[in-house]
């Protein structure tokens, strides 16, 4: 089998020992996401999609089966093997923002980047000024999170997200503590930037908001994918399976 997606799942599980029981929390899934996809996993709270989303993010590893992530397999690595991975291939937005508090929205932009010893200073700088600029908070980069809006604070989310150059970025219930019209606007701004520079866009999420603008959803229900909706047939878009 061609591994052909910048992710691909291949037959895989994940159990989790909770005292003397063992509680599996993926069941034999086979998945390709092809780069550029704009995609939502979809399913209520257990059903494994947060799971799903954290080996997707290297932040977990499987118990059996094979992940790949941008062609690098993460199975039987441990998440410090994978943080260089992770710093480099994904982006994280997370549904209470997750910012340091006592930084300003350009600090927070730049803190993932100071890990890259081959950025400069001022190389670091133009590229925060960048993705402020492209999330519309220029003119708040110097404000802490609690000066801002909810909305303003996922905005500043993304643009850290956005500002390691990721190929995948991962959104973890990004519209939840935000009002319906706020919660538009992220989206909205998520789609143009997927169309604009092709990252692919993962979602883990019970909104319906989110179901409706992404491309393509994948359901799940007890550990397992339960149904498919693949909406664009587009190369860039298009999710490929082989269920066995």
């Amino acid at each position: 089998m061609s591994d052909t997606g910048i992710v691909h799942l291949e037959n895989v599980s994940k159990d989790y020992i909770l005292g003397e029981q063992k509680v599996q929390a993926l069941k034999d899934i086979t998945l390709d996401i092809a780069s550029g996809a704009f995609l939502a996993i979809a399913g209520p709270s257990g059903s494994g999609k947060s799971t799903l989303l954290n080996l997707i993010g290297c932040i977990d590893t499987p118990t059996a089966g094979k992940v790949l992530i941008n062609g690098q397999d993460i199975s039987g690595r441990t998440p410090d093997d994978l943080s260089g991975l992770r710093a480099r291939t994904i982006g994280f937005v997370f549904q209470t923002f997750n910012l340091f508090p006592v930084l300003s929205a350009e600090e927070n932009v730049e803190y993932p980047l100071l890990q890259f010893r081959e950025l400069k200073t001022a190389e670091r700088r133009i590229r925060v000024a960048e993705y402020l600029d492209i999330v519309g908070l220029s003119r708040f980069a110097r404000h802490r999170p609690n000066q801002l809006s909810g909305g303003q604070r996922q905005r500043v989310a993304i643009a850290r997200a956005l500002a390691t150059h990721p190929k995948i970025v991962l959104a973890d219930e990004p519209t939840a503590n935000l009002d319906h019209a706020t919660g538009e606007g992220i989206l909205e701004l998520m789609k143009n930037i997927n169309d604009k520079f092709e990252t692919t866009f993962i979602f883990s999420t019970h909104d319906s908001r989110v179901m409706a603008i992404a491309d393509n959803v994948i359901h799940i229900q007890d550990g397992q994918i339960v149904q498919r909706e693949i909406r664009k047939e587009k190369s860039m878009h298009v999710i490929e399976h082989r269920d066995r």
